[in-house]
């Protein structure tokens, strides 16, 4: 399998790209990268160095792919954080470009804009952008609580908010939605869920709650999730992989006391979860 990962890239730590490719590709995909940004380490730090790329790069290397002849070789393209509508405008040529050449190919855009706590975080004019081009464009969708809000207008306290808010964003264009950090009514306190849905059903899936925080965990999850789903077709199959991995890589990250994603270290757990949690059909 072939994907197509167009994201931020750090040279220090993982968040975007730095988060997204070594997962798929200790799962045995062939990943693709191209980055729309190179910073020494993720701005969560406060301070940073380096370049934002032009959106017209991103055309460039799909010409230079579509040169040797491999954009049918594409099983789908992945998109995160997009610093500009211009960046986002470009995604989306590039996902034109892929599935013309491949009809089979799908697109999961991670519509990276904020976080419950953090509020938004992106320039003005990419939220529009994400509900308006990018969100309709895609097949599968991941969204965090904050972002499913965001993009629908729906407020979510309850799980039959957040599955109210789904069915509006699957009205948008998606097929498959996972809804990252899911905290309702019904979540306890020491849990929080994943909640995945596609024409297999609806799912949640909980896991123990970690006093953790770490930047690039919503990247690796997407990219998981988005592998898993390419392999199986189930929602149910890929929020129990995904969900699994990123709670194991998680823990081994908090255990450590790491400020960065143990991705390397915890790698096994992409492969053989220490622990695999159950999805449960709503």
């Amino acid at each position: 399998m072939n994907i197509l990962s167009i994201q931020s890239h750090v040279a220090y730590g993982h968040v975007g790209n730095s988060s997204a490719v070594f997962p798929l590709q200790r799962l045995g995909v062939e990943v693709w990268p191209i980055h729309t940004v190179q910073f020494s380490n993720h701005t969560g730090y406060g301070a940073w160095r380096g370049e934002v790329f032009d959106a017209a790069v991103i055309g460039e290397l799909i010409e230079g792919i579509a040169e040797r002849g491999r954009l049918d070789a594409c099983d789908g393209v992945l998109s995160g954080y997009m610093g500009s509508a211009g960046i986002g405008e470009a995604i989306l040529q590039a996902v034109g470009r892929v599935r013309a050449a491949n009809p089979g190919a799908d697109y999961c855009c991670d519509p990276v804009m904020g976080d419950v706590g953090r509020g938004l975080f992106v320039r003005p004019g990419i939220p529009d952008f994400m509900r308006d081009a990018a969100v309709p464009a895609a097949d599968l969708v991941t969204p965090n609580q904050f972002e499913l809000e965001l993009l629908t207008g729906h407020a979510i306290a309850s799980r039959a908010d957040a599955l109210a808010a789904c069915e509006r964003l699957h009205a948008m264009g998606p097929k498959v939605v996972l809804v990252t950090s899911l905290l309702t009514d019904e979540t306890p306190d020491d849990a929080i869920d994943l909640m995945a849905s596609g024409p297999d059903g609806r799912f949640l899936l909980r896991t123990p709650r970690l006093d953790v925080s770490l930047n690039g965990a919503g990247d690796a999850i997407a990219a998981l999730f988005f592998l898993h789903w390419k392999r199986t077709g189930s929602a149910a199959a890929a929020v129990q992989a995904a969900g699994s991995s990123i709670y194991g890589l998680l823990r081994r990250t908090f255990e450590a006391g790491s400020r960065e994603l143990l991705l390397v270290e915890a790698q096994e757990e992409f492969v053989r979860p220490s622990t695999l949690f159950e999805p449960h059909r709503l």
